[in-house]
């Protein structure tokens, strides 16, 4: 199979909205078969997710995959924390980014990768109110020119 067939599944929209984007990894997740086999039916939420450095792993918290219908008792908890696969070196350094610059670990989108479930995690430093403004003020603009184009 070609594992250059990307396939979307989830986009964290929010993340862009409430935060400046610095860098950006891809990380292989820790799952379980009924999971992604729900991933594949598109019943996931990155909304509320945040990513967390614990002792030299790095975790995902807060996302939410809905049980698969035919797994019965066997489904784990829908919200359970979910393991990054990342290499050493980058989680040492996404530890000391968050550590001394004060900045946060957003999951962006959740993908398929050819057959494997990978999630796009970003390094982000929170926006004020007044930078949100000004994003939604160019966002106008842009808008009212492509109008304007297209007449």
């Amino acid at each position: 199979m070609n594992k250059s067939i990307i396939k979307n599944i989830s986009v964290n929209r929010r993340a862009r909205h409430d935060y400046h984007l610095l860098e950006k990894y891809e990380a292989g997740l820790e799952l379980l078969g009924m999971e992604v086999k729900s991933i594949r039916q598109n019943k996931v939420s990155l909304a509320d997710s945040y990513v967390q450095i614990i002792g030299g792993e790095a975790w995902l918290i807060g996302m939410h995959i809905s049980p698969y219908q035919q797994a019965g008792q066997f489904n784990p908890d829908p919200e359970r924390n979910r393991r990054l696969l990342l290499h050493k070196r980058q989680i040492n350094k996404l530890q000391v980014d968050t550590q001394q610059k004060g900045l946060t670990l957003v999951p962006t989108k959740l993908y398929f990768k050819g057959s494997l479930v990978k999630i796009e995690i970003a390094v982000a430093r929170g926006k004020k109110t007044y930078d949100k403004r000004q994003d939604l003020k160019a966002q106008e603009i842009e808008r009212q020119i492509r109008r304007r184009v297209d007449l």
